[in-house]
């Protein structure tokens, strides 16, 4: 199944660099940038793929996700925190990242680098759902 989703992934990737960029909003937090690559509704499900770029001491602020949300880092290093406060993964260029979903995975993504951070990241959304959902901070020492 994770060898399913890695080549989905891929594929998605390559089939998107075709289409023309559109610069879009990234979760809430401070120094993120978002470039929407494709953007495809199949039924009642919604597939966005993005260029998400995080600035050396910037994070994506904490939320979750109403859909599955799978990456890839292209570049830096991306540390992923629970709200346990808890480091639950590290993520290196070449690595995937399958993030839960649902409002019991809230979750925050930080550069704590000190080179830019990419990020490509394949949502496969819920129609009419926002594609990340801000939370308050459950209590950790970092923003």
């Amino acid at each position: 199944m994770r060898r399913t989703s890695r080549l989905a992934l891929i594929a998605a990737i390559g089939l998107a660099a075709t289409a023309a960029p559109a610069v879009a909003q990234a979760t809430p937090g401070t120094g993120v940038t978002a470039v929407t690559i494709f953007d495809h509704t199949v039924g009642d499900t919604q597939y966005v793929l993005k260029e998400i770029t995080i600035a050396p001491g910037g994070a994506t602020g904490w939320h979750y996700h109403p859909g599955p949300v799978r990456g890839v880092v292209a570049k830096g290093v991306l540390t992923h925190h629970d709200s346990s406060c808890a480091v639950d993964g590290v993520y290196r260029p070449g690595q995937f990242i399958d993030d839960p979903h649902g409002t019991g995975y809230v979750h925050i993504g930080r550069n704590l680098a000190e080179v830019p951070l990419v990020l490509e990241v394949l949502y496969q959304n819920p129609v009419g759902n926002p594609l990340a959902v801000s939370t308050p901070n459950p209590g950790c020492s970092f923003e």
